[in-house]
Order: structure tokens, then C-alpha cells, then sequence
């Protein structure tokens, strides 16, 4: 943009001291006079375009900064998820076991019941037995005895058999209350459970909230980003126009004509002499892409042997990246579309093979340097959309 304005005050300082014309007739002044105006007039009003442009790309930029910023956020909002999601799947483990853990300390307390219920109630019947009928018991224990050494063996042996039904009946309440305990404390630790896995349901549902509203925000901004790269287009439209509609545009295409000429003329490289540097074939296939996206094959290739061309000739820099962001050469770097190209990588593989193509050294331009959309008066190798010289 930088090339153009100062293009344009040469322009009009060439025709403010008739560098041009150094004889005048009669009516050029009044007819430089006009052009003059003419050119200031339209200067102005791509400047203002220009400095829209700038305001576009700005806006852009910070759109996409706030996205960036977004995405980030929700890549870590979704790492988040999947952990309270692993924990909330851990946590109903856990509970299926202390479900099947409860399920059978149940189980083996109704057994350990049921086992002290007929415990207590052999116990029960052994001593209404013992006190109903104990006189005629040790009575019969006396007369059937055969002495009274075998008697006391006998008495003896009843006493054990009654302290080991009592002995046995407290090892059943004992383990039927350790049972009790084990699952009380089952109970708690379900409780505890069911309070974490209601606590990581809110976690996982707070957090499906927040990346539905961040995923929403990266769609708004990408609608922003869509509009600001419209209405960049349509800038970059405009000052195309105003640029066509100028006569300062016969004096550009003299002056890149002239250059290109040089070229012809000048010193050039080999392909075999470039040093290609990472990225390169990225940065030119999406050019391409930018500016002969729609075009034929034949012309895809056509603006990357452009871009070569330029670098292998020593009147342009020697890089690709020097090349393609000289300034003032090609629209799509100052309307910000190859940044926005770049970042997504949107280069087809007939861009890349384009690409490819023109690094190798293909030309199907032979020496041409420049290219636009064809206009009145300017000749050379026309391809698609463009014309080549």
C-alpha cells in the first residue's frame, strides 16, 4: 500500500510540472489540470478504503485473538469433562461393588439370625427341660447309674453339653452384631457415595454448560470473522476499482511493463541455486489459493512461476517469503485473506501441485513477472481470469 501512495505522488508531481509533456499545447494544462484533480480525488477516496481496510484487519485480528483464547478454553474445559466423567464412571463402580458387597453381608446376616434363632431355641427347650424335669432327671441319672462315680460322669456330662449350647449361642450373637456393624458401616460408605456421585453429576453438567456457552462464543466469533473477512473482500474490491478507474494505473502498468522488461534483460538464477526454507511451499500454495483459487490448473500454475520468476530474477527479492510480502504486490497479503488462508491451511491439492510445480522450475509463462485481471491496451499470455506479462 506503501508502493501505491507513493506511486501516486510522483504521479501527480510528474503532472504538476509537466515531466510528461515538456512542450504543452494549447488546452493541456487545462487537460492536466483535470486528470490532476481527478487522480486526487480518487487518491483520496482509495486512501479512505485503505484505512478501512487497516480497521478491518485489526478487528480481525482481535476476533481471532478472542477465539484463539476460546479454543484454548475449551480444550481445557473438555479435559475436564472426560476426568469428571471418568471419576462419575469410577464412583458407579464403586457403587455396583458396595451394592454386591451390601447384598451379601444381608444375605449372611439373615443366615447368622436364622442360625441364632435355632440356637435359641434349642437352648430354650434344653433348659425348660432341665427345670421342669430336673429332680427326675438326676433321679433317673441316680437309679440307672451303675455308681455313684458314673453319676457325676453323667452330671457332668449335661453341665457341658449346657455350657456349650451357651457358648454357641454367644458366638451367634456375636457374629450376628458384627454382621450388623459390618453393614451399617456399608450403609455410610453407600451414603458417601451417593453424595460424591451426585456432587460429580452437578461437576459434569456445570461443566457441559460452560463448554455449550464456549462453544457458542467460537461460533459467534467465527460468524465475526466470516463478516469482517467479507467486508475485508469487498474493501479490497473497491480499491481494486478505484485503482482500475485511475490514469495512474496506465502509469503503474508502464512502470511494471518497464520492470518486467528489466527482468527479462537483468541477471537471473538457476532453480537449481535456490534454498527453499520451511514453509515455503505452504506460504505459495495458499497465495496461489488466494488468488487463482477458482481458476484453472494452467492458471493455479501460472501465479506460483509468477512468484518464482521473481525470485530467481535479481530485480525482486531472492525468497519466496521476501517475494510474496513485498510490499504492495499482492492484494491478498494487504486484505489480510492470506493470513486467514494460512492459519487454516485452506490450499487445495491442485494449489499444492501448483506449488510444487513452480518450485521445481515449471513456467508456463515463460519470464513474466506480473499478472492482473486483463484490461483494455494491456497485452500478454492470458490464462483463466488473469493476463500475464
Amino acid at each position: 500500500m506503501k508502493l501505491w501512495k507513493k506511486t501516486a505522488w510522483i504521479l501527480s508531481f510528474a503532472l504538476l510540472t509537466g515531466i510528461f509533456d515538456p512542450a504543452p499545447g494549447p488546452g493541456t494544462v487545462s487537460a492536466a489540470s483535470a486528470t490532476r484533480d481527478k487522480l486526487n480525488q480518487t487518491q483520496k477516496e482509495k486512501e479512505n478504503l485503505e484505512n478501512e481496510l487497516d480497521k478491518t484487519q485489526d478487528n480481525l485480528d482481535a476476533l481471532e485473538g478472542k477465539r484463539d483464547t476460546l479454543q484454548k478454553e475449551l480444550e481445557y474445559l473438555n479435559g475436564q469433562l472426560s476426568q469428571v466423567v471418568a471419576n462419575l464412571e469410577e464412583l458407579e463402580r464403586q457403587m455396583e461393588e458396595k451394592e454386591a458387597e451390601i447384598a451379601a453381608t444381608q444375605e449372611a446376616l439373615q443366615e447368622a439370625k436364622k442360625k441364632e434363632a435355632e440356637q435359641y431355641a434349642t437352648m430354650t427347650a434344653v433348659i425348660r427341660c432341665m427345670y421342669e424335669q430336673q429332680d427326675d432327671n438326676y433321679l433317673t441319672i441316680l437309679l440307672t447309674s451303675g455308681s455313684f462315680s458314673e453319676f457325676l460322669n453323667l452330671a457332668d456330662r449335661i453341665e457341658k453339653v449346657a455350657a456349650y449350647d451357651q457358648r454357641m449361642l454367644r458366638e451367634y450373637e456375636e457374629n450376628r452384631i458384627l454382621i450388623e456393624e459390618h453393614e451399617a458401616r456399608l450403609q455410610e460408605d453407600r451414603q458417601a457415595l451417593e453424595k460424591l456421585q451426585v456432587q460429580a453429576q452437578e461437576e459434569k453438567d456445570k461443566v457441559s454448560g460452560m463448554i455449550s456457552q464456549t462453544s457458542s462464543a467460537i461460533s459467534k466469533y467465527g460468524d465475526q470473522i466470516s463478516s469482517a473477512e467479507k467486508k475485508a473482500l469487498d474493501y479490497e474490491a473497491e480499491i481494486r476499482k478505484k485503482e482500475e478507474d485511475l490514469e495512474y494505473l496506465k502509469k503503474k502498468l508502464a512502470e511494471e511493463i518497464a520492470k518486467s522488461q528489466a527482468a527479462a534483460n537483468g541477471a537471473w538464477r538457476d532453480i537449481s541455486e535456490v534454498s527453499f526454507a520451511e514453509g515455503d511451499r505452504r506460504l505459495l500454495a495458499n497465495l496461489i489459493y488466494c488468488e487463482a483459487g477458482g481458476e484453472p490448473y494452467e492458471g493455479q500454475v501460472a501465479v506460483g512461476s509468477v512468484v518464482m520468476n521473481r525470485v530467481l530474477s535479481s530485480q525482486f527479492p531472492d525468497t519466496v517469503v521476501g517475494v510474496i510480502y513485498q510490499g504492495g504486490q499482492f492484494s491478498p497479503v494487504a486484505s489480510g485473506r492470506l493470513d486467514l488462508a494460512l492459519a487454516s491451511d485452506k490450499a487445495t491439492e491442485r494449489c499444492y501441485q501448483a506449488a510444487d510445480a513452480a518450485m521445481s522450475g515449471v513456467t508456463n509463462v515463460g519470464n513474466c513477472v506480473f499478472f492482473r485481471t486483463p484490461i483494455d491496451g494491456l497485452s500478454g499470455i492470458n490464462i483463466g481470469g488473469h493476463v500475464f506479462y
